[in-house]
């Protein structure tokens, strides 16, 4: 179904909509080229050989923990047409901020928001959102590959999943470390 903002048509957000993508937790990353075109390199006997554009979006992922507060990066993998990243957002490694609870229980606040997270994202979204950070992250690599005249694109929307559990952290952080090797069967395998 295809909604209209401010008089327009738009697709709607990818994103869970009652969630707070600023909030304490582990983000599972896909980000695509456009097209699925394969910018970043070649995968060899199950081992991924980056391209010049492949070895930006590689450095550049490392650069996040230098632009953005209270981060941690989990296992990442840049693949032929696009890369797997975890983001830990850690709120309350900054010990000058106020603790807080963010137990699945914790209490509701007394008088509900106007809008919804995910009706706030089209508002000023803050510097350490999920958003924010592959927003930033896109730009970078983009930004570099311009400066040294390589032709590249990324597809427009990125996909997340929250990882709710240590088995799931498990299971997607052994998927990542894994997927050179069974990029055969990769869904993202086409166009190569």
């Amino acid at each position: 179904m295809t909604e209209k903002y401010q008089n327009k048509y738009r697709i709607p957000s990818a994103r869970l909509q009652n969630w707070d993508y600023s909030r304490d937790g582990k983000y599972f990353i896909t980000i695509c080229t456009k097209d699925r075109l394969h910018h970043f390199g070649k995968i060899i006997n199950g081992e991924m050989i980056l391209s010049n554009i492949g070895v930006i979006a590689n450095l550049m992922w490392y650069e996040i923990k230098n632009h953005h507060k209270n981060i941690e990066l989990g296992e990442f993998i840049v693949m032929p047409n696009h890369m797997h990243g975890i983001i830990i957002l850690d709120n309350n490694a900054n010990f000058d901020k106020e603790v807080q609870t963010e137990h699945a229980l914790s209490l509701a606040p007394s008088t509900p928001p106007a809008k919804s997270p995910g009706q706030q994202r089209f508002q000023n979204q803050g510097k350490n959102t999920v958003s924010s950070i592959i927003g930033s992250y896109k730009s970078a690599v983009t930004k570099y590959c311009n400066r040294l005249g390589f032709e590249f694109g990324w597809q427009t929307r990125f996909y997340d999943h929250i990882i709710r559990d240590g088995r799931a952290f498990e299971n997607i952080s052994n998927y990542i470390i894994n997927n050179p090797e069974k990029w055969d069967i990769d869904k993202f395998f086409a166009n190569e």
